[in-house]
């Protein structure tokens, strides 16, 4: 619709047969939206973006049709019909039959704005059974959309691959701007082995009809939750954005759940979407698939970059967003698939804690801290400061080995529910990191030591900065740090490829890319 006397009748609340009594115009990229009191009439603009064409009348009617369609799959009150707009003697556009149709609308019921999943959840007004009824709706439309023939290729190896392809070849414009080299590399490896690996798994899927004529858009704009479930809006104008395996689709609402903060959330659509759906396959795949969604999103923003006459508010605004974007695909890529056991050792002052956070988030590790935990233990609140002499008090040796040994009990729990476990804590002498190594092969799972250092000018630093800082939960000082290096044991018993060391005065980030990479090789 670029024409705009026909925008400027369907404005007016007199054009529409049910007589509103105004009417408000929404523009997207693709689209003009008229909501016109309970009705909304969507016209789409003759565009096209190559994954689209609207560009011809023919074109229009055709992908107006297909919405209407498809979209009654997930919404079939809501979308009512599409209606021809037609041209007068008199010049005014009207709705219907007419002999001169210039353009074609799909009319829908207008949805309640304060019942928008994303609403509700901005708001603290949905809870798991609002997930449960989504997961229930969206398992079962899965279960019932078509599949077999020219859907099955978008499931293939070669057509995962390329989408993939593309994606990284689409986005080595933006490296530097709002996705670093580093990251932008590590993901590309990543997709590349998982691809490699699970080849038969992903093969398996197309056998057992996984890959479906889905929604394609799934994020939580598009959900509206009623007195039934109101999923709308799906993709209309590409089968390629549509056709997927129903994994992907989980993964998409999920990862928009997680980029919006909701991460229970998140797993608690998950969760019962796998108990409607029994497809216990699908939790291999939904890291993959996430990481590939929120790559998508990423590119996607990035390409507002490219637009002209935008200023530099926006430009800044649009590259935090894909940055977001782009970081969300990395963690989702460097999340462990399986537990492991994973200690970060060192003196006070070497960055631990630091280290042990920011991997625990990029692992999707659970982080165990000695600093908290030893105080707990003696009915301390964490942030209360405790300024003993070295290896007294509550850093006496009774009171490491019953710390440790707590640290060991939460540490296996964590471990038998299927996650990684990261310990932040000295793990000065040797008995202690063999009782750990022990933990971990009694228990299956992998094994790693990230050892932290950094020159001695630069932990004073962060001690006397430290020393200023209120509710911190460390009592590493300057004063006792020399006797402490003098008791520490040199973590030598440990085999190379568990053991990494990590300068973080250096350059960090880059040392945990390369230690997150052996890890996941190895799991």
């Amino acid at each position: 619709m670029s024409d705009e006397q026909l925008i400027a009748a369907m404005s007016k609340p007199g054009f529409y047969p049910h007589k509103p009594v105004s009417v408000e115009l929404v523009q997207t990229h693709i689209s003009c939206v008229f909501i016109a009191g309970n009705l909304v009439y969507k016209v789409k603009k003759p565009v096209d973006f190559g994954f689209l064409d609207f560009t011809t009348l023919e074109k229009r009617k055709f992908y107006c049709t297909e919405e209407l369609r498809l979209n009654k799959r997930l919404a079939p009150s809501i979308y009512l019909h599409v209606a021809p707009i037609s041209k007068n003697d008199g010049g005014y556009y009207v709705p219907g039959e007419g002999k001169n149709v210039v353009d074609y609308a799909v009319v829908m019921k207008k949805l309640p704005p304060d019942k928008m999943l994303k609403t509700m959840l901005a708001k603290g007004q949905a809870d798991e059974s609002v997930m449960d009824a989504v997961a229930e709706k969206i398992a079962r439309f899965h279960s019932n959309a078509q599949t077999g023939g020219r859907i099955n290729e978008m499931g293939s190896i070669k057509t995962i691959s390329h989408n993939h392809e593309e994606n990284f070849d689409q986005t080595k414009k933006y490296i530097g701007a709002t996705i670093t080299s580093a990251r932008y590399h590590f993901i590309k490896d990543y997709v590349q082995g998982f691809l490699f690996k699970n080849k038969p798994l992903f093969e398996k899927r197309v056998i057992e009809k996984k890959i479906r004529d889905c929604h394609g858009d799934l994020h939580l704009e598009h959900i509206c939750v009623t007195d039934d479930i109101v999923i709308y809006d799906c993709i209309e104008f590409n089968e390629r954005f549509r056709f997927a395996d129903v994994a992907a689709e989980v993964a998409f609402l999920t990862m928009d759940l997680d980029f919006n903060g909701y991460h229970a959330f998140a797993e608690t659509f998950a969760r019962h979407y796998l108990k409607y759906s029994g497809d216990n396959d699908m939790t291999r795949l939904l890291n993959f698939y996430r990481c590939y969604y929120a790559y998508v999103r990423g590119k996607v923003t990035s390409f507002r970059l490219d637009q002209e006459g935008i200023t530099e508010k926006e430009r800044q605004d649009i590259s935090q967003i894909a940055a977001k974007y782009f970081e969300l695909s990395y963690l989702y890529a460097a999340r462990l698939e399986k537990p492991a056991l994973i200690l970060t050792a060192g003196l006070m002052g070497s960055g631990k804690s630091y280290q042990a956070r920011t991997l625990g988030r990029a692992l999707g590790a659970e982080v165990i801290r000695t600093d908290v935990l030893r105080k707990e233990l003696s009915d301390i609140e964490p942030t209360q400061a405790k300024h003993e002499n070295f290896g007294q008090g509550i850093y006496s040796d009774e009171a490491s080995r019953r710390t440790y040994e707590k640290i060991y009990e939460l540490a296996a729990q964590i471990i038998k529910q299927g996650k990684p476990v990261i310990i932040d804590a000295s793990f000065k002498k040797r008995s202690e990191r063999k009782k750990a190594y022990a933990l971990a092969r009694n228990l299956g799972v992998g094994f790693y030591v990230i050892e932290c250092v950094c020159p001695d000018d630069t932990t004073r630093k962060r001690l006397e900065k430290r020393a200023r800082e209120k509710n911190n939960v460390s009592d590493g000082r300057w004063e006792i740090f020399h006797e402490q290096k003098k008791d520490f044991e040199a973590i030598d018993e440990i085999s190379p490829k568990q053991h990494f060391k990590i300068d973080t005065s250096a350059e960090p980030e880059a040392a945990r890319l390369k230690i997150i990479e052996k890890i996941k090789k190895f799991e």
